[in-house]
Formats: structure tokens, sequence, C-alpha cells
């Protein structure tokens, strides 16, 4: 269940030429690939106000590259209306300039969609579930309370054309782990029977995959809590509370196209220690890796809390390893990581190496258990980035069952993610 939320861009040769591109509106844009590594569906963002359009709000942007068009949207990241930046994913080889022509048309092309955002909901138990694309969720309706269980596959779900993941939006804040064994999107009926009502069918393997991923009272893969001193505060709570310690969460699928899909979280006065947090989660993915971008700002700060972005050890039995890879820190598991151990699953988290701080291993019992917490300093308002990864040793790369070819691909990840594209602009 889903809406199309962003301007999906994309198109062949053909669809090209009958889309009217304005030719008044044409600009070339150069991008530079400054570093020594070869470069796979590199994302790549251009703000708006670089680019410097006039009567574009309600066009489709045509990248081309020669003969050949880059799959390409536009986002709207504030919700105005307006469209704030202009998203793609390129390939490029070591030290590459890459010239492409930008130009708008009047007709929205189609192309073959590599990113979505899934959420649906129901006001009642008998009631069917419904798409939506937003959520208000106040701290006494959480599942325990409720009696039921309100959202689809417990909350959204975003995925690429590698991996999926979903967010426990019924209080828990947990991250977990769709494995995919196709490139395709999954079906819109995961977590849903064929009365519309909410039916874990998903932890059953499929064409396209299962959730593979034992969560528990760990915050998953990439969920996180704040260390107030010695003290470890999970965000949200268990699923037998029945009062969230966050008094207003509120949730948005922001955009979804075919190279981008992006959901929003806020989370409203976060109860911490006797002190209140505001706190802004946004999610991003984009066609290629396994895994995401998750970017997480807080406000109340006093300066004695670190964030702890909590990185699941549930059934591991192998070391884990902490390896600097470009710009970053690399934690990666490999091991049988999912439900009762039956297939191999690599797990990584990447945090940027300028805000590390060490790691801890969460207690056995509390709040927030089987985790390692990986420790980043926080500042009042300062967006903080990081990337949860997931191999499956059945998703489309079977290699991921190796676990040096894992770790490899972590690292060669992270030094990609180090990599910035220089963009110049031209008319």
């Amino acid at each position: 269940m889903k809406t199309k939320l962003c301007l999906s861009i994309a198109l062949s040769t053909m669809i090209f030429i009958s889309c009217k591109a304005q030719k008044s509106q044409s600009s070339k844009i150069v991008l530079t690939n400054d570093s020594d590594l070869e470069l796979s569906q590199k994302a790549v963002s251009i703000k708006r106000s670089a680019l410097k359009v006039k009567g574009a709000e309600k066009s489709f942007p045509v990248i081309l590259k020669n003969s050949d068009t880059i799959p390409a949207q536009v986002n709207d990241l504030d919700g105005d209306g307006k469209w704030d930046e202009l998203f793609f994913v390129a390939d490029f080889s070591a030290k590459e300039k890459k010239t492409v022509e930008l130009k708008w048309s009047d007709t929205d092309p189609k192309y073959t969609v590599k990113t979505s955002a899934r959420f649906g909901k129901r006001e009642a138990e008998n009631l069917p579930v419904q798409p939506a694309t937003e959520e208000v969720l106040l701290a006494n309706q959480v599942y325990k309370k409720l009696g039921f269980q309100k959202y689809q596959t417990d909350g959204p779900t975003w995925e690429n054309d590698k991996v999926g993941f979903r967010h426990y939006l019924d209080g828990r804040n947990c991250k977990d782990v769709f494995g995919k064994r196709t490139s395709g999107i999954t079906p819109e009926d995961v977590g849903i029977n064929s009365k519309g009502a909410v039916e874990d069918n998903y932890h059953q393997m499929h064409d396209w995959g299962r959730d593979i991923f034992p969560v528990g009272t760990s915050a998953g893969l990439g969920g996180y809590g704040l260390l107030v001193g010695d003290e470890i505060n999970r965000l949200g709570i268990l699923i037998n509370d029945t009062i969230n310690n966050v008094e207003k969460t509120t949730f948005k699928i922001v955009s979804e196209g075919p190279v981008n899909s992006v959901l929003s979280y806020k989370f409203q006065n976060w109860q911490v220690s006797g002190n209140k947090y505001q706190v802004q989660e946004t999610a991003s993915i984009w066609p290629g890796m396994y895994g995401y971008k998750n970017t997480v700002s807080l406000n109340g700060i006093k300066g004695n809390e670190t964030l702890a972005i909590a990185f699941s050890n549930i059934n591991n039995q192998n070391p884990l390893q902490v390896v600097d890879a470009g710009d970053y820190v690399c934690f990666i598991l490999h091991d049988k990581l999912t439900y009762e151990r039956q297939w191999i699953l690599g797990t990584a988290i990447i945090v940027p190496k300028e805000i590390y701080k060490g790691y801890i291993e969460a207690p056995k019992t509390g709040k927030l258990t089987n985790s390692y917490l990986i420790k980043v300093s926080t500042k009042n308002n300062q967006p903080i980035s990081y990337y949860p990864v997931a191999g499956w040793e059945l998703s489309v790369d079977s290699n991921f069952k190796d676990s040096a070819y894992f770790g490899n691909y972590v690292t060669t990840l992270a030094k990609q993610l180090s990599a910035k594209i220089k963009v110049e602009i031209s008319k």
C-alpha cells in the first residue's frame, strides 16, 4: 500500500522524444569524481537553489548523458509544496568527469521503480487496513494499550532493489530487516490478509523473501537510545508497556520514487532522566546498496548525553569487527543472525569517524538489551547520519555467506560513501 508522493523521473530515449522537453531551461551539469575509487550508483543531490530554475514547479527533470537517460526525481523535503532537491544515482570511474544535460519536461515520464515506502493502518480492530502516508501517535496509543496491532508490518517499510527494512511505529521504535530474494519491489499486501486485517505473514518464506531478523528487546539494526552518564535510555518502550516515554510521535512518507524514498519521524518530548528531548529522524534509501542512510538530530541536550546507536547481536557467536574505512568506522557482524540461526546474515553499522566515541555492550536485561551500543557525540540540532547494512546469503548476491566477502563489501561501501562528487552547473 503506497502513494506516490514525489515526481518520479526517468525515461528511455524514445519516451524522451515525446515528452516535449523545454529547451529554454536546459543546463549543463559537470559531475567530477575526485577520488581514486570506482563509484557504483553514487547518490547525487543538487539543491534547487543551485539550479536556479524558473517556471519548473510542475515540470519533470530529464538528465541526459549523450543518448542515455539517467533516472532522476525531485523531492519536496520540507513539505512546502515546492521541490527542494534534484536526486539521482550515477556510476563513476576513478577520477571521472561526467558532463550531463538537464532539461525539463511537461509530461511525467516513467521508469522502473527501484525504491518504495509502504505504510498501512486501521483505526479499530474490526476495520480493514487502509494505505496511508502519515500518522500521529500519542503516548497512550501504543500496541498494549490499544489491545490490537494498528499498523501493517507493525509500522512503515522501505526498500530498494537489494534489501528492505521496517520501523516498529507502535512505540517500540525498533529497526528490522526484510531479506529479499529478488530485485523487484515486494507485494503491497505484505502484513495483511485477504480481508484487510493485520496478519503476520512475513515470517514465512515467499518468492520475494521474508522477515529474517530477530529483534526482541534490542532496538534492532540501527535503532537508538541516549546515554545520560551511565544510564541507558531507550527511545520508546517494550511490547508489554502501556505508556510511551515519547509524548507524541509524528510519521510521514516524505517522498517515494524510482530512485529515492524518504521517511520522516518526529519524536516530541522524549522523557529521559527528568529531561525532555525533541528528535527528528529521516530514513533515505536509494538503489544499489544493501542498506540505507539514517539521520538523527536532537534538541534539549544539556551536555552530558551521548547518542547510542543500537547494533543487535542476537544469535551472534562470532567476534565483533570494528574497522576504519574512509571517513567512517564500520561495525560488522557475520553469523547465523537470523531466526533460529537458520541462515547466514551479515549486518553492519557505518558511523562517521569524526563523532565516534567508542562502544559498550548493552545489558542482558532492561529496556534496551542484546546489542552493541555505538557511542557518538551529540550536540543540539546537529544531524548525525549513519548507515545500517544487511547482506543475506539468499539475497541476489549469494556471496554474502562468506564472512570476508561481506566485510570487504561494507568497508568498500564506506569508502565509496566517503567520496564526494563535485557539481558544477552552467546554462
